[in-house]
């Protein structure tokens, strides 16, 4: 037996007489410039059982750009990866390449972490 969550369901109660739920999606975000992007670059292996990862984040800009470059990365290290919540994540400490690789394609990125 499944639930259907109600569509307002973040609403508890509003003393305001004139408020009216806006049921709209929020639009999707302008993916800015490589120059206006602010990336940082970094090396994680929390949570990953121990596995050493690449993790880019601060990537503003719609899903299909964010995909695109996790791509380019992707086949420039010739690693797996993915992207999830914003985030690129790329296989194996791959910090040096992905951080040339980033200048090289315009993007203001820096290293971050230890």
């Amino acid at each position: 037996m499944s639930k259907k969550k109600n569509e307002n369901s973040g609403i508890v109660y509003s003393t305001n007489p004139d408020f009216k739920y806006n049921n709209e999606n929020s639009p999707d975000p302008i993916t800015l410039t490589p120059a206006q992007q602010d990336l940082r670059v970094m090396r994680d292996s929390k949570q990953r059982g121990g596995k050493t990862v690449t993790l880019i984040t601060g990537f503003v800009g719609k899903e299909e750009d964010i995909e695109k470059l996790t791509k380019m990365l992707k086949s420039k290290c010739g690693t797996g990866g993915t992207f999830k919540d914003g985030e690129i994540i790329i296989q194996g400490d791959q910090r040096e390449k992905v951080f040339d690789l980033l200048l090289a394609a315009g993007y203001k990125v820096k290293k971050a972490g230890g």
